[in-house]
């Protein structure tokens, strides 16, 4: 369609065509029954104008007619509805084994943290047909993290994490923007995405080292002191995080929660909203100490972490 519909972008990824395919099929419904009505409207303000029927005629009430068209344009929008879900829940629902990374917005860039370790200013680079996860949260107002080429785009909010995902399919380079007014450099808050053979990408990847997310968060979580409340010795008191990730756990004002991305920054900028079942409200708070980057940095390594490693044996409660 772009080739010859120069107001479509490039579609460069699956979920691309199937919003492209459902908005087909709304503009040639709604572009028909437009017409239609249009017509209609004509046609009856000329066959029924006053100078030929100067008295209006009884009509007759016909049920299967009522019943056309009441019917029709409910299966039509039923169409509509099911198919918008579907769409809709496919691109909120990343696939198993997609790779994690992180994006942090602040006025007026986008800072991208791969799981590699190598970190970008204003760039993504991604290998092509691989399911990519974006974790993305804000470190002052909102911003919204745009791809129109791949038809995918989510808020980045202050003090919470919302993800997206998307798997491009197309080798380039695609435009990136904030589509949330963030300030007066707004406009300026343009990016791209680099889409790549996975070779070409590897060979990205190996150009420049850098310090792995989850070895950056070990090194905080020593440095922190974490590991003595968390750990298996004398003075652990308080949950082991081993294999606790994506499991629930109760707290002590009754609330299930899940262990996921939210929950651990919850935690460590206002524990006591997040008291934890059976254990003391010991956990200190490092709002204010801890960076955007140095919070994603823990929470990969504490994602890391497998029942009996490191910060090991969790407890949790399915």
């Amino acid at each position: 369609m772009e080739r010859w519909v120069p107001l479509f972008p490039i579609s460069a990824s699956q979920h691309a065509d199937q919003v492209d395919h459902l908005l087909y099929f709304l503009v040639v419904v709604c572009g028909f029954f437009a017409l239609l009505i249009f017509v209609l409207i004509i046609t009856f303000s000329v066959r029924y104008r006053r100078s030929r029927h100067p008295v209006p005629q009884p009509t007759k009430v016909s049920i299967g007619l009522e019943l056309f068209w009441t019917a029709v344009p409910f299966l039509i929008t039923l169409v509509m509805f099911i198919w918008g879900a579907q769409v809709y829940m496919d691109g909120e629902t990343p696939p198993r084994g997609a790779q994690d990374m992180y994006v942090v917005g602040k006025q007026w860039m986008w800072k991208i943290q791969h799981p590699e370790g190598r970190r970008e200013i204003n760039e993504l680079h991604v290998p092509e047909n691989t399911p990519i996860k974006l974790t993305l949260t804000s470190q002052d107002v909102i911003h919204s993290f745009y791809l129109p080429a791949l038809r995918v785009k989510q808020d980045a909010v202050p003090g919470e994490y919302r993800t997206l995902w998307f798997k491009a399919t197309r080798p380039g380079t695609y435009h990136l923007f904030c589509a949330e007014y963030c300030g007066t450099n707004h406009s300026k808050m343009i990016g791209r995405i680099i889409v790549m053979p996975e070779s070409e990408y590897q060979a990205w990847l190996a150009g420049e080292n850098g310090t792995q997310p989850v070895e950056a968060g070990a090194k905080l979580f020593v440095e922190y002191d974490c590991i003595s409340c968390h750990g298996t010795g004398q003075r652990a008191r308080a949950p082991a995080l081993g294999g606790l990730y994506g499991t629930h756990v109760q707290l002590e004002d009754g609330r299930r929660v899940l262990f996921d991305e939210n929950y651990i920054r919850a935690q460590l900028l206002d524990p006591a909203a997040w008291r934890v079942a059976d254990f003391a409200p010991d956990m200190p708070l490092f709002k204010g100490q801890l960076t955007e980057e140095q919070i994603i940095d823990l929470i990969a390594y504490i994602k890391s972490l497998t029942p009996g490693s490191g910060a090991s044996a969790g407890r949790s409660r399915e």
